[in-house]
């Protein structure tokens, strides 16, 4: 019980890619830069294992973005056609690239790169993808008309990719969806619609991971104005507890989430953030311990995995390492109390 994971990304080593910064172009290229991803996961592999962290990942060493990281081997995206479009609810506006016809995979995007990882480790591994609606709130439609119709044609390339992710030796199967803590009436009306057809035909486990973003300060700013207690939550977890998703990863540590809203998930394992990305400060085990001990008061501890409350990517490398050490251990002083 207490199995531990990390939500996603990690950072990237400097040899690879410039440190503590989203997007950070690669600084190789061709045979160099394919050896050079494969040796970052070999790192991060090594230091999640060295840290004592359960189930493993590659940390998102494969691609410079969550979401544009796998779009960019899937047809039907014009890179070069900029769209002005205001992200996770106009929280901050960039320019993205379209779709101008019907989506599809051309081949695998992170099916090699995955027996890849699975090769190197006794662990279990998750691997993440974008999840629909994220994917819709990170790109111009310029072909479907509809967010809805749009992130249907998406679940079908995903579900695609995810049948091949689980044959290559996946154990689990994360769907990033950041979107949902945003534009709350569209999850159950066609958000959970859109995972379930990106899930269809799997047997490995599936998760959805929902938090308040990265660590960045676009975000940070965000979270000011969100007032006391952020209940975003509230609304969405009925719809997932309902769904045919195995796990549920959300944001707890340092947050103002009530955790009484975990009780809202009774029936899904859940995936409880235990350390903050916001800050660069490493938490003591006995914080995140804290934080693990509050969410058994909602969530039996056979349902409860420890995480990271968002992807670590902008962090510098040794704060990252810091964190994934302190998760582990926070995790196992709880485990030995039980």
């Amino acid at each position: 019980m207490l199995e531990t994971a990390i939500a996603g990304s990690l950072p990237k080593p400097a040899w690879l890619a410039e440190p503590e910064k989203l997007w950070a172009p690669w600084r190789l290229s061709g045979a160099d830069l394919e050896q050079g991803k494969r040796d970052a996961a070999l790192v991060w592999l090594k230091e999640q294992e060295d840290a004592g962290i359960d189930i493993v990942g590659d940390g998102e060493q494969f691609r410079t973005h969550f979401v544009h990281g796998f779009l960019e081997r899937i047809a039907g995206i014009d890179w070069n056609l900029k769209t002005p479009m205001g992200i996770r609810n106009n929280r901050y506006t960039v320019e993205v690239p379209t779709v101008t016809e019907a989506v599809r995979r051309t081949g695998p995007v992170h099916g090699p790169e995955a027996a890849f990882v699975r090769g190197h480790t006794r662990h279990a591994v998750k691997w993440t993808l974008p999840g629909p609606m994220t994917i819709c709130d990170t790109i111009a439609d310029g072909h479907y008309g509809r967010r809805a119709d749009m992130a249907m044609a998406f679940a079908e390339v995903l579900n695609e990719e995810a049948r091949e992710l689980q044959a290559a030796g996946v154990d689990v199967i994360q769907f990033d969806e950041p979107a949902f803590n945003v534009f709350m009436d569209e999850v159950a009306e066609w958000g959970v619609p859109a995972l379930h057809k990106a899930i269809e035909g799997l047997t490995c486990k599936t998760a959805v991971h929902i938090c308040y973003g990265y660590g960045i300060e676009a975000n940070i700013r965000w979270k000011e104005t969100l007032g006391g207690e952020w209940r975003q939550y509230e609304a969405i977890f009925p719809a997932l507890n309902a769904s045919r998703i195995d796990q549920v990863s959300l944001e707890c540590a340092r947050s103002h989430v009530p955790l009484e809203l975990l009780g809202l998930l009774k029936d899904k394992q859940v995936m409880v953030g235990a350390v903050d990305v916001a800050g660069q400060d490493i938490e003591s085990a006995e914080e995140v311990a804290g934080t693990i001990r509050a969410a058994l008061k909602h969530v039996d501890a056979d349902r409860l995995l420890p995480c990271s409350n968002c992807g670590m990517a902008p962090l510098p490398r040794s704060v990252a390492e810091g964190k994934l050490r302190a998760l582990a251990a926070g995790a196992a002083l709880v485990r030995d109390g039980l």
